[in-house]
């Protein structure tokens, strides 16, 4: 009986499939050992043991011709080279991964806070924020497709991130989100703030919220300072099509310095990113 092994009994022993074995030919990686008076391609040990590495370093993510070329002119350096390349691949997709996952627990956890309650006052204490601003625009402007298609550098992944809206007086505003471990152009200090959760059908009634969230703060002898930001959660509509969700903050004085006088919410026309387009 032959030593050698037919290729289908190679691929059961490998748990490849024959197709696969017979690319690795095609692509001058593995070969038999020689073909039998039947025409049968034999393997042995030599070939299991080079079928084993090219599988091995498949997984680790080289591509069929990096084997190619490691194995007809490579040296040890060489795959030392090639497998630090893989190892750094592999750690940029596990940490694209750890984001995502983040990112996903992140809006299961957001979907059942704002789902308790069709809108929710209280006041939380916050710790400090950097906002990165993207652009301003005139509070009576409503932001459409085009201007966001203007922006001279486009938000990556726009609506995976918060994006707030930042109303520091007078008639602009800054569409801005938030940046870790650099600097920004607005910081949101520590410190207790007024939060109102609400979600809304129609950008129109965004006016009448402002008006409510400052009522409350009248109402509650709580004295705002700061400028306002409204924190829009457009990934929030994947549960909720048919509407958007808000967050408005100001933070709270407790110390009787500058303050928002009551009745100076802003005036508010509809300044959504989300442009109708998850409605």
């Amino acid at each position: 009986m032959k030593k050698e092994i037919t290729i289908s009994e190679l691929a059961k022993l490998m748990r490849v499939s024959v197709h696969q074995i017979r690319y690795f030919e095609e692509k001058g990686v593995l070969f038999p050992a020689y073909m039998d008076d039947n025409q049968y391609r034999m393997y042995g040990m030599d070939e299991i043991y080079r079928l084993a590495h090219i599988l091995l370093l498949r997984k680790t993510g080289l591509s069929v011709q990096a084997i190619r070329d490691w194995s007809e002119e490579g040296t040890p350096d060489d795959m030392r080279r090639l497998l630090r390349q893989s190892l750094s691949r592999m750690e940029a997709e596990m940490e694209r991964l750890r984001t995502l996952s983040g990112f996903i627990h992140k809006l299961l956890d957001e979907n059942e806070r704002y789902g308790q309650e069709a809108s929710f006052f209280e006041v939380v204490q916050r710790d400090p924020s950097v906002l990165s601003s993207w652009f301003e625009t005139d509070i009576e402007a409503d932001v459409d497709a085009r201007m966001l298609a203007q922006r001279a550098n486009p938000l990556p992944e726009l609506f995976e991130t918060d994006i707030h809206y930042v109303y520091e007086g007078g008639h602009r505003v800054r569409l801005c989100t938030e940046v870790q471990d650099t600097d920004g152009d607005v910081v949101l200090p520590a410190g207790e703030y007024l939060s109102y959760r609400f979600s809304i059908h129609d950008e129109e009634g965004l006016q009448q919220h402002f008006d409510q969230f400052q009522d409350f703060a009248d109402r509650s002898s709580l004295v705002l300072t700061g400028p306002q930001i409204l924190v829009e959660r457009s990934y929030l509509s994947l549960f909720t099509q048919e509407s958007i969700h808000y967050e408005l903050l100001a933070r709270v004085d407790r110390s009787g310095g500058d303050v928002m006088e009551p009745g100076t919410a802003h005036s508010w026309r509809g300044c959504s990113a989300n442009e109708n387009g998850m409605r």
